[in-house]
């Protein structure tokens, strides 16, 4: 495993040149890093636990998104740390190391893609590929203070991808800049060029960003700003998302209850509910995925992610129908709000990352409340992506916006266009 000369980020470093030396391909010169989540022909895909890396063989193949990235002309220089069963947000791995979170050494990184941010926030590579299934990719590329994209759910292909939970899986990209993420769009999404698209309705979700911990003037307002230079006043709308999801996903009433978390550490109940819905589903999906290897090798499994990988081990059948009765009523809310070019702004955490070594009780909370954020686009599998806001003393801030299932291309287009602006009104991460 790599040392912290490179912020502990790498897994195993190597060289996989690129498949073709034609010159002019979409991604020549670029390099990246893989999650170890992905096979890659030769090394073990280690899933970030070493009982996990002796019970399996070694890839005898690469997975084509991988493979992708390659025939497109970059360069992979290895694979990257990730949290243990990709089973968190913390970005904290207890045999192999907590990779070191560029923009603030004493935070933790994020996770479950935790050295996949880290190695582009650091500069060790141009880009970086993981996996998001309930915010791997958005919550490291928000506490990195880097771009991070969570494609359309299926748009691109999780095979050579070790599951979580096919239901939420997806195969998302980091960069530094929104020029190169939409360039590794193209390539992952099979995307042509196209004209941008100017947006029907960019909606503020107000309620998420009022229960923010950062100033709402730093991120919502700065936003706001850049959109009516851009494109007009009329675009911009607000809604406040809770009460609009609670009365258009029906189905989330079996999952509120009187004593709701969400009264204790985000107040917006059916964000609360559409979290545990997804969770559920996520526990279920767990179990039949990994509970025989659990169950039989019994491995060492680090605190906190331990005690996830026992309660999906208890995961039954009941109430599954209703869970992806809700992912169909949120994907249909959401589509019905946007329209074919609209774009949902919410925050992409509740806030700044929290410190290394910060107690379970508080980051069961925060983890709470983060869910409540990154179920939107991760139980409707709409494209998220995670855009870097600069500092707020000395921590990195975020925003994340929404588009359509299968509006990716507009939405890296779009993303393009409107840092332009924001970047001349933001303190930018400094290593």
């Amino acid at each position: 495993m790599a040392t912290d000369s490179d912020y502990g980020a790498f897994m195993e470093k190597f060289i996989l040149p690129p498949s073709s030396s034609t010159p002019g391909l979409p991604l020549s010169s670029l390099s990246f890093a893989v999650k170890e989540l992905f096979d890659v022909e030769g090394p073990v895909t280690g899933l970030g636990n070493p009982d996990w890396a002796r019970t399996h063989p070694v890839a005898s193949s690469t997975a084509p998104a991988i493979s992708a990235l390659l025939n497109a002309g970059a360069t992979c220089v290895g694979t990257t740390v990730t949290d243990e069963m990709a089973y968190s947000i913390n970005g904290e791995n207890v045999h192999y190391g907590t990779p070191r979170n560029p923009c603030a050494a004493d935070r933790v990184p994020g996770g479950s893609s935790s050295g996949s941010a880290v190695a582009v926030g650091a500069k060790l590579v141009d880009f970086s590929i993981g996996t998001d299934t309930g915010g791997s990719v958005r919550v490291p590329s928000s506490y990195c203070g880097i771009f991070g994209f969570r494609p359309s759910h299926g748009a691109v292909s999780t095979s050579g991808v070790v599951p979580l939970a096919q239901s939420f899986d997806t195969v998302g990209w980091f960069a530094r800049d929104p020029v190169i993420l939409s360039r590794v769009g193209r390539v992952l999404l099979q995307l042509p060029e196209v004209t941008p698209i100017r947006p029907t309705r960019i909606i503020i979700a107000d309620d998420c960003f009022q229960r923010s911990s950062i100033p709402h003037n730093l991120v919502a307002e700065t936003f706001s700003k850049a959109v009516q230079k851009l494109y007009g006043d009329d675009v911009l709308k607000h809604e406040i998302l809770g009460d609009y999801v609670k009365v258009r996903v029906p189905s989330l009433r079996h999952f509120m209850t009187d004593n709701s978390q969400s009264d204790q550490v985000y107040n917006i109940p059916s964000l609360a509910a559409l979290s545990s819905a997804m969770r559920l589903l996520e526990r279920y999906e767990f179990k039949n995925n990994h509970g025989e290897w659990v169950s039989t090798v019994k491995p060492d499994i680090g605190p906190g992610i331990s005690e996830r990988v026992s309660d999906a081990l208890r995961a039954t059948g009941e109430n599954i129908d209703l869970c992806r009765s809700v992912k169909e009523e949120m994907r249909d809310a959401l589509s019905s709000l946007l329209g074919d070019f609209g774009v949902l702004v919410i925050p992409t955490v509740p806030g700044p990352p929290p410190k290394l070594g910060t107690n379970a009780p508080e980051l069961e909370i925060f983890r709470a409340k983060a869910f409540a954020l990154l179920s939107i686009a991760g139980v409707s599998g709409l494209c998220q992506v995670s855009v870097p806001m600069g500092m707020h003393e000395d921590l990195p801030v975020s925003i994340s916006l929404v588009a359509a299932h299968g509006a990716d291309r507009f939405l890296l287009n779009l993303t393009e266009r409107l840092y332009d602006l924001l970047k001349q009104d933001i303190v930018p991460a400094s290593l």
